[in-house]
């Protein structure tokens, strides 16, 4: 296949980190504001993390607060206290962060690599610090924290989801998310939210009977990506889309989030999780949600979140027969011997638990009646990548034909997230001759072709938009439960049947019934070795 290259007018180099690590000073120089043009520091608030000591934390919200802080869009006044129940103190937590911030130098494949740490920047955020332990069900060490956060403060839930109501409700009875003179309070919720959409309406429930909507943000990572949140931007911000994105000339749509790693040492979390609940209704549907919503009025928050609940109200329940499971067995991954999911650590001999899930949806809607979703997901595959293919139909009569295959594939517009990041467009274009003969070409544009790559966590945009209360990409209520309602048939049939089942080896493309999924359509997914 051939490829064409957009040609930018903008070019830039991006700006490396300079300094080398050390232990912060005890009056470390704040690091240089760097705001964004139009960008304004955070107001003033104190960000109370629970779950201090967990890898979340660690390695993607401390690594996001650097770079924050490096943009000069926290205020001087924030403050960052961490609790959990490990026995330690502030100086203990902010060594154990620091070399874990020094190990992201060493590591290109951590989530945040940077090839140095600057010493100013990251002494910034550590003489913020401060440490509590403090067990998360004693209402009076939860009480006590009153004392320490007298304005505005964000509440992080860092922690396992069968604390996320506990909480909720102790900080309630504690009296610490009550706004009064003007301060926020505010509670950041991560994934999962439920396991299926009766434990989603309950957790719903418990958090809802202490907050009001606008205090919760359910955060999911995928949606500060720059490249999922360039969906939006490529739809309503270029007139060269939005009037192609719809029924009359889309064939179908396909969403993946293929990985190559397998479950590693994870098998006690993800064997009661798998891959439907881990992955679905959160990642790919908020992809879907992108990609699919009708166009906002304004992307003010409720707007947005309104567009995305009319459409996830629009999909049908998925039936069981537009589904498919599976689980990888031995295999071989880039070279490397990759051992069976059932031969994990913390996985059960002859467990059901799927590690690849295929689906069809459809949406009950004008704009896309007839045109079929596929969303697939899986681990230990032959190919990495996160994308959304847009296939387009053919146009009603073929005048011109490729001299080799006789015919021409489809165009396609490609999303993609990563590791490429950026848009590709598949088409046709004339072959140099003196015959109108077509071929296949591809006109890519690429993310670091034309900005400043800048070390990311995807963290970054979701913590600054919750200090300063946008909640645009975060998911209401309504949302979570909807996306749960279309995959709750799916989940109920497969707990009352473990049949079904297909086993593929580690590094293929997944279980053969996920190719019959689109093969009865008379469609095929587009390759994982593509763009």
């Amino acid at each position: 296949m051939g490829a064409l290259a957009f040609v930018f007018a903008r070019k830039s180099t991006a700006k490396g980190l300079s300094r080398i690590m050390s232990l912060p000073d005890a009056n470390p120089v704040p690091p240089t504001s760097r705001a964004p043009a139009g960008a304004r520091p955070a107001p003033a608030c104190t960000l109370v993390i629970f779950g201090a000591h967990g890898d979340l934390t660690k390695r993607l919200l401390m690594p996001a607060l650097y770079n924050l802080a490096g943009s000069g869009l926290l205020d001087p006044g924030f403050r960052i206290i961490g609790i959990d129940r490990v026995a330690s103190t502030t100086a203990q937590w902010r060594d154990g962060l620091t070399e874990m911030m020094q190990s992201f130098t060493h590591d290109p494949n951590a989530e945040f690599h940077a090839p140095s740490i600057d010493s100013a920047q990251w002494g910034w955020v550590c003489e913020r610090l401060e440490y509590v332990q403090a067990d998360f069900g004693d209402i009076a060490q939860v009480r006590a924290l009153g004392a320490k956060i007298p304005g505005n403060a964000i509440f992080y839930l860092a922690v396992s989801s069968r604390f996320f109501a506990p909480v909720v409700e102790m900080l309630g009875q504690a009296g610490l998310v009550t706004q009064e003179d003007g301060r926020f309070r505010r509670v950041v919720v991560e994934k999962p939210f439920g396991a299926d959409l009766a434990s989603a309406r309950e957790l719903n429930r418990r958090i809802l009977a202490v907050l009001d909507e606008s205090q919760v943000y359910r955060i999911d990572h995928f949606l500060g990506k720059e490249t999922v949140q360039n969906i939006l931007a490529m739809r309503f911000g270029n007139l060269l889309f939005e009037p192609l994105w719809r029924n009359e000339f889309i064939d179908h749509v396909q969403i993946t989030a293929a990985e190559t790693i397998g479950v590693e040492q994870r098998g006690a979390f993800y064997e009661p999780t798998g891959a439907l609940r881990d992955m679905i209704p959160n990642h790919l549907f908020q992809l879907f949600g992108m990609v699919a919503m009708e166009p906002p009025n304004s992307f003010s928050a409720d707007t947005v979140r309104t567009s995305k609940e009319q459409l996830f109200e629009a999909v049908r329940p998925i039936p069981p027969t537009d589904a498919v499971r599976g689980q990888y067995g031995a295999g071989t991954v880039g070279g490397a011997a990759v051992t069976a999911y059932r031969e994990s650590p913390g996985v059960a001999p002859d467990s059901h638990t799927e590690t690849y899930v295929a689906l069809k949806l459809h949406v009950d809607n004008w704009r896309w009646a007839g045109v079929p979703f596929y969303l697939r997901t899986g681990k230990s595959l032959g190919g990495r990548r996160t994308e959304v293919v847009v296939q387009f139909k053919k146009p009603p009569m073929m005048m011109f034909r490729d001299t080799e295959t006789q015919d021409l594939p489809p165009n396609r517009i490609i999303l993609n997230i990563q590791p490429a990041q950026g848009l590709t467009v598949e088409m046709g274009a004339k072959k140099p001759g003196p015959k109108m003969d077509l071929a296949e070409v591809q006109v890519r544009f690429r993310y670091e072709d034309v900005f400043a790559q800048t070390p990311n966590v995807g963290y970054e945009t979701l913590l600054y938009d919750c200090l300063t209360g946008d909640a645009t990409l975060f998911q209401r209520a309504d949302n979570i439960e909807a996306a749960w309602r279309a995959v709750d048939p799916v989940l109920q049939a497969w707990a009352d049947n473990a049949d079904g089942l297909e086993l593929y080896p580690a590094g293929a493309t997944g279980p053969k019934g996920a190719d019959d999924l689109l093969a009865r359509d008379g469609r095929a997914w587009y390759p994982l070795d593509g763009v």
